[in-house]
């Protein structure tokens, strides 16, 4: 199936799913339609986690929550369904709260489908992050909240890999001499196959600060696909996704390769994952991102929705589940939130990867049409 039909066909089930969604219910009650992108555990978090914790502080609340699905096509699908009712002139949209990527907010801005909301919060003052006005060049100060902000890194079996790899140069030596032991998934079934090919094409073409800021110059591609020719004939073991290479890991079929480190401390957290396992971020780095709560323009229930983006992203909430519970970083100013993070989840966090090596090898992604090229040169590669 190609990647258009799938989109096409997502959105389809979206739309069955989220007819009944947006309507307040014969009891009074307002169903307030959650649509999040990312993998599962992005819709495991606001139906197990947030979803029933604000509802109970909020009766007269039911939550409806949609996934659609890992990597920049879920955000895909929500900008694609949102837009058609756009287009159609749709008065009231049945979308009330998205959870979106980065990439997609070039568009989802420049044709007016989102609320400015964020001034209209009581946590307006707490939104101060670099990534809270800038989405990979497009301004969206004032439209998003970064709910948390994820980083990639290598995940490990120590008992293996020692001495473990200081950088780019020195895993690529790795991997050729331990064949089919790293794993990753390309650029398809979730992003940190992504982060790696963009710390790839960071480190051999030694132009990050173009790509991630700009200007956007198409000339500087030519070598792209030799670049990731290059990268796809290293004997590595292709994955078919975020949870893939986090089991293959676990279950010792690979002994290294890139995760999120929120997903990562998640599985030990849950004991889905060997508590030996450890993390490392190698030079030049290797991107991450954050994922931003939007409101759609004309949502069905904006009151009630930006009273659950407050909740979500307030100190608390941020502190005892993104945090403590996850293992993401804070989307907001983290000042007010790592006071009242657990020293058990400020270790899980900065254990491994100490906030000083965050600083200097945590990248951004390339600017937006540089990440679609990069991706597309990575699958035309021979």
């Amino acid at each position: 199936m190609s990647r258009r039909t799938l989109t096409l066909f997502l959105c389809l089930v979206l739309v069955a799913v989220l007819l009944p969604g947006c309507v307040v219910t014969p009891g009074g009650k307002v169903t307030l339609t959650i649509v999040t992108a990312g993998d599962t555990n992005m819709e495991e978090l606001q139906r197990n986690k947030f979803g029933p914790e604000f509802v109970e502080a909020h009766p007269a609340v039911e939550i409806n929550v949609v996934g659609t699905g890992p990597g920049d096509a879920g955000s895909q699908t929500i900008y694609t369904k949102l837009k058609a009712q756009a287009d159609a002139g749709t008065a009231t949209w049945d979308m009330d709260i998205a959870i979106v990527h980065q990439s997609i907010m070039n568009l989802m801005i420049e044709d007016g489908l989102l609320l400015k909301y964020v001034p209209q919060t009581s946590i307006a003052s707490l939104v101060t992050t670099a990534d809270a006005r800038n989405a990979l060049g497009t301004d969206c100060d004032g439209y998003v909240i970064p709910m948390f902000h994820s980083q990639t890194a290598l995940a490990y079996n120590p008992e293996v890999v020692d001495p473990v790899p200081n950088s780019y140069e020195e895993l690529v030596a790795w991997i050729q001499a331990h064949p089919d032991r790293f794993g990753y998934n390309g650029v398809k079934g979730g992003m940190s196959g992504v982060a790696f090919a963009g710390g790839w094409l960071y480190w051999k073409t030694g132009m990050y600060e173009q790509l991630s800021k700009g200007p956007y110059d198409p000339a500087i591609e030519a070598t792209w696909r030799d670049i990731f020719s290059e990268m796809k004939a290293l004997p590595a073991t292709i994955t078919t996704g975020n949870n893939d290479t986090l089991d293959r890991l676990n279950r010792g079929e690979i002994d290294m390769g890139p995760v999120w480190v929120d997903m990562f401390v998640l599985w030990q957290n849950e004991g889905r994952m060997d508590p030996k396992m450890r993390m490392k971020l190698i030079e030049p780095g290797m991107p991450g991102q954050p994922m931003y709560v939007v409101i759609p323009a004309k949502a069905a229930h904006t009151a009630e929705a930006i009273k659950y983006a407050e909740f979500i992203c307030s100190p608390e909430q941020q502190a005892k589940v993104i945090v403590d519970q996850q293992g993401w970083y804070p989307g907001i100013d983290p000042t007010k939130v790592l006071p009242n993070v657990s020293e058990e989840g400020k270790q899980k966090l900065f254990g491994d990867i100490s906030a000083e090596v965050l600083a200097e090898y945590g990248l951004s992604f390339p600017i937006a049409p540089y990440m679609k090229d990069f991706q597309t040169a990575y699958e035309e590669a021979k």
